[in-house]
């Protein structure tokens, strides 16, 4: 009993880290399938939980016991949710380092390179003029 008491304490240590409430998560209890003979058949054992503000669900049956299971499905979910905020906060880190590349001033160099490149460009496509018929007075 005691190391359900300690699971819980780090479940509430780490939700209140990634700043998840009791109240966004939505549980509900399910029959689970598999094996497990009768207890399976007569008990709802499977957790089903929905994280509101990310949308994020996890069902979990793994064990025979729902407290077991309610634990475990707790940690999946918010592994899921950590993993979420690292992902958004990582896109949005290579997104102002993208914006940063792109207003960055151009070496002379390279400003000298651009222009070049367009002014073969402009030539090439001068050359596919259609010739015009030069009139004989």
């Amino acid at each position: 009993m005691a190391t359900i008491a300690k699971e819980m304490t780090s479940l509430e240590k780490k939700m209140l880290a990634l700043g998840v409430r009791e109240e966004d998560i939505v549980e509900n209890f399910i029959r689970s399938s598999g094996p497990g003979g009768q207890n399976v058949n007569k008990t709802a054992t499977c957790v089903y939980l929905k994280h509101l503000p990310t949308g994020l669900e996890v069902k979990c049956q793994s064990q025979r016991y729902q407290i077991l299971n309610r634990n475990l499905a707790r940690h999946i979910l918010l592994s899921k949710i950590e993993n979420k905020i690292k992902h958004d906060f990582l896109q949005k880190q290579s997104l102002k380092a993208k914006i940063m590349r792109s207003r960055r001033k151009k070496p002379k160099k390279i400003k000298l390179r651009i222009l070049e490149r367009k002014r073969r460009h402009s030539e090439k496509k001068s050359l596919r003029r259609k010739i015009r018929e030069i009139e004989v007075a």
